[in-house]
């Protein structure tokens, strides 16, 4: 079994000698940087020479005490050397700020309690598309080696434009002219995981590498800067998961049923990225940026799926009507163990087992391109023009195919003996060898599907796709003032279309001639263990060749839930805004920051279908819907300096999050009860029609926002103590509601409707509520306390968020999606005369996340607490041959950290189960 650390506080790693050291050269330059403001000298920063951590860190230090925001500020440093598959691990390091992993991956992020709903990623301030079915970016689409920073804005003003209502992260391209010479970077790297290669077909070693270019000409008025970073990632997984748990008795759980099995998969990820830089004088300048990433992830999974409390029971029967046989449920045997209300050990007799070699396969792609133009029109006047655009396509492809000792009722049934350990995990043993190739076959074991298949599925084919664009002007402008309390005022205007699109498309497997088969040779693989578990191996083979290959008969599913799943939303939104800039002497002390204000005009729209029914009686109808309103969002954020860096910063803010956009769908499942179609029903009560899906109609969350910090910097600046409070007042909250809808013109076989109308269960914005918190954060390097730890140094943070949201009043509050109420995070590092080496911690206490239910929907589930920790060591010659190369050695999750979802509070009700192993990288890095 594994061993698990429960531990609050874990040493742990951050990074490695990075792709692109020269990137984080500049990265403060362009991490600085408020995407909202247009004067260059509010942008500008001097050249800083970046050596290494501990300049890093000085320089991301020394970022936040300028920005008038609240902000965390991550330096090209910091990303650049880490070996991260994306930028969400350096993330999940700031106060504040935790991500969720997804196959051992970091991908979303939550930033003071709320998920990735509440947040916007901008790329160099420009809002981008998600390849996700929602806003939430997945922050693993973007190589941190193109990157040279990352700013978090936990309080907004009003020139920031697409802010969320948690906070905005922007991050950062190189601005070459800024970096000002020119260098050749490269950088490869070797990685492989412990765990091994769980599947047959698959690999547990990859390889990273990149390169970048940065140049000047024209006397150093034309910058250049190239990069292309690739990656092929391995990663595995042992993963148990359960259906549920169900009642035995009226004091007693027991395991539904449950799905264990082992996963292989492999990232394979270009991305490329170039900036063209003009500035032929003072007063003008010119930047195009361009990112291109070509994302390809492949799973397989391999395992095997036993139905068990809610596979039916020994006094029922499964019929096949055609031979009049019988086939009893699983039956749990007398003598089982129960403590404190759950079976934790037994026998279950008649058990039907489902062989599974599933495939899971995301294609996309992203296009993000955007021209800004900057114009010092007077010593008092300044204008900015940006064009941006950018587009995702992604295709997914979820794959289950079946297997096992006979079709539907037919076959050898088995005896599975389990055990629960303290994790939660079920433990088998078994009779039956689901490795024999003569006694597993393609086809039913339990019928699923036999509504649309004759005798059941054999498989399922899911394929979504989605398109997700965006494209975006802005006008700016900006006036300085003389002889006034305010110092310059910002003008902007900001007009954003958005298009996003999803087409679900979903297939059954059948086997020809609806007979069980054996697997065609060729397609055949050696066996997959699941040990681990308590099963020796089942039978494996290539599922993706198989449907390739054309073996299976391929059914469109026409059911209702399908064609309503398909659905089209546009978005066209005006933000219109003024900021005043403030420098002015309060009682003799400087005080600085900005107040303003955006009126956003949001005109939205969908597209889609309802539909009802099953299989040929399947009757739908296109649908339509939207909204306009208006919200005007005042902002302000004030900096006191109380003594020599010494800062207490306040900010009032009102902000908002735009719905999940699956929620704003126009489609819907509906229903028409003939039975019910009677004279005098009444809607809510006993209407023939019902119905549930999304809300056209449906506005934002809308939150007023208190901050509130105090900071301390030392050491000039290379570090800092910071006390943080924040409290937002969320005036609404989208939840699902019953509520009234007229089925005016919806088909009804023929039948004259008595009413039209009737109940749905659709999203719709409720009351809201208030989350708070506080953050505590330290930055010290260590030659502070004595002139002998030169090189030492250390980063804590600890935040704790409660939240009390009640959008119905009649029900209780609601638990918020990625709220952890206690975060921590741990850094301590050295580094000096070219050596360096780190370990780092992040912890999180249990919270509701979002994972990938049954048929790859969205389903909340709370998730155990972790501890993920990282160790990294390395060095780079100072001189000599070899000067400027770098060699690093470094591991992820070090403690072999699994994740885990439970339910009902109880963490011995186990979902899922899912065990990584550590992965381990080895690389080199020059720069010339």
């Amino acid at each position: 079994m594994i061993n698990r650390f429960n531990i609050r506080a874990r040493l742990m790693t951050g990074g490695a000698i990075g792709v692109v050291a020269m990137m984080a050269f500049a990265g403060a330059a362009s991490a600085q940087s408020t995407p909202a403001q247009t004067d260059p000298d509010a942008t500008q920063v001097d050249e800083i020479v970046v050596t290494g951590i501990r300049a890093s860190i000085a320089n991301s230090v020394a970022a936040k005490a300028r920005n008038t925001s609240i902000v965390e500020v991550i330096s090209a440093e910091d990303i650049g050397k880490l070996p991260d598959v994306s930028i969400a691990e350096s993330l999940g390091r700031l106060p504040g700020l935790s991500t969720q992993r997804l196959d051992g991956r970091s991908q979303a992020l939550s930033i003071r309690g709320l998920g990735p709903d509440f947040t916007t990623a901008l790329l160099n301030g420009r809002e981008q598309v998600t390849t996700g079915d929602n806003r939430g970016v997945e922050f693993d689409q973007y190589p941190s080696e193109l990157l040279s920073g990352v700013t978090v804005y936990k309080t907004p003003d009003a020139g920031l434009i697409g802010q969320g209502l948690a906070g905005t992260v922007d991050m950062q391209t190189i601005r070459p002219l800024a970096y000002g010479r020119r260098t050749i970077a490269a950088n490869a790297r070797y990685e492989m995981n412990d765990i091994g290669a769980l599947n047959s077909g698959t690999t547990d070693h990859g390889n990273r590498y990149s390169i970048s270019y940065i140049d000047q000409f024209l006397d150093g008025t034309l910058g250049v800067a190239l990069g292309y970073a690739h990656m092929e990632s391995p990663y595995q997984s042992e993963r148990f998961n359960s259906w549920g748990y169900a009642n035995l008795n009226a004091t007693t759980l027991v395991e539904g049923g449950l799905k264990p099995y082992v996963m292989s998969s492999e990232l394979k990820r270009d991305g490329y990225m170039g900036t063209l830089e003009w500035k032929p004088n003072d007063r003008f300048s010119s930047t195009i940026d361009a990112f291109y990433s070509k994302f390809e992830n492949s799973q397989v999974l391999r395992g095997i799926e036993f139905p068990l409390a809610w596979g039916g029971s020994a006094g029922d029967c499964t019929v096949n009507v055609q031979s009049a046989i019988c086939r009893p449920g699983p039956a749990l045997r007398a003598g089982y163990t129960v403590t404190d209300g759950l079976v934790t050990a037994g026998t279950f007799d008649n058990v039907k087992g489902v062989i599974r070699n599933d495939f899971n396969g995301r294609n996309s792609e992203i296009t993000s391109i955007g021209w800004n133009t900057k114009f010092q029109a007077t010593d008092d006047w300044g204008f900015a023009l940006d064009l941006n655009y950018s587009k995702v396509d992604r295709t997914d492809t979820i794959l289950e195919s079946y297997s096992g000792t006979g079709r539907n009722i037919a076959g050898q049934l088995d005896t599975l003996g389990f055990t629960l350990d303290d994790d939660g995990v079920t433990h088998l043993t078994s009779n039956i060898n689901y490795a024999d190739p003569n006694l597993i076959r393609l086809t039913s074991p339990q019928g699923w599907g036999g509504d649309i298949i004759p005798g059941g599925q054999d498989g399922y084919l899911n394929t979504p796709t989605i398109t997700d664009e965006i494209k975006a002007v802005r006008l700016t402008a900006r006036r300085e003032l003389h002889q006034s309390p305010f110092s310059s005022i910002d003008f902007g205007f900001n007009y954003t279309e958005r298009q996003k699109d999803f087409v679900n498309d979903q297939y059954f497997l059948g086997v020809p001639g609806g007979a069980s088969a054996v697997v065609p040779s060729q397609f055949l693989l050696a066996p997959t263990e699941l040990g681990y578990l308590g099963i020796p191996a089942v039978l494996s083979y290539d599922a993706i060749g198989l449907v390739n290959s054309g073996f299976y008969n391929l059914v469109r599913n026409p059911n209702a839930d399908v064609l309503s799943g398909n659905w089209q939303v546009t978005e066209k939104v005006s933000t219109t805004y003024i900021k005043a800039n403030i420098d002015h002497n309060l009682f003799g002390l400087p005080l600085t920051g900005n107040v303003g204000v955006q009126a956003v005009y949001t005109d939205q729209s969908s597209n889609g279908f309802s539909a009802s029914g099953t299989g040929a009686s399947t009757v739908s109808l296109p649908v339509t819907g939207g909204a306009e309103y208006l919200e005007i969002l005042p902002s302000s954020n004030f900096i006191l300096e109380t003594g020599e860096n010494m800062f207490v910063r306040f900010a009032v803010a009102r902000t908002l999050a735009r719905p999940r956009m699956d929620d704003m769908r126009a489609s819907r499942n509906f229903g028409f009860d003939v039975s019910k179609n009677i004279a005098g029903a009444q809607p809510d009560l006993n209407s023939p029609w019902s119905g549930g899906g999304g809300n056209p109609e449906l506005k934002p969350y809308i939150a007023d926002v208190v901050d509130l910090s105090i900071e301390k910097y030392f050491a000039n600046r290379r570090g800092y103590v910071s006390l943080a409070g924040f409290y937002k007042n969320l005036e609404t909250f989208v939840y699902t509601k019953n509520q009234v809808f007229d089925f005016t013109g919806y088909p009804t076989g023929g039948v004259t409707p008595l009413i039209n109308q009737g109940v749905v269960s659709a999203p719709a914005n409720g009351q809201g509520g208030y989350i708070q918190g506080f953050e505590f954060a330290l930055s010290i390097p260590a030659e502070m306390i004595h002139p002998m730890l030169e090189g030492f140094g250390a980063q804590f943070s600890y935040s704790e968020t409660s939240s009390e949201i009640q959008p119905d009043p009649t029900q209780a509050p609601t638990a918020v999606p990625g709220l952890s109420e206690k975060v921590a995070n741990l850094t301590v590092y050295y580094e000096r005369d070219g050596f360096q080496a780190r370990i780092s911690d992040r912890y999180r206490s249990d919270y509701l996340g979002e994972v990938a239910g049954f048929g790859n929907g969205r389903t909340l589930r709370s998730v155990a607490a972790e501890n993920v920790v990282d160790a990294q060591i390395g060095y780079t010659f100072q001189s000599g041959p070899l000067e400027n190369l770098g060699i690093l050695a470094q591991v992820n999750n070090l403690t072999d950290e699994p994740f885990k979802t439970f339910q009902n509070g109880d963490e011995r009700q186990t979902i899922d189960f899912q065990r990584y192993g550590r992965t381990f990288l080895f690389g080199v890095s020059y720069k010339y």
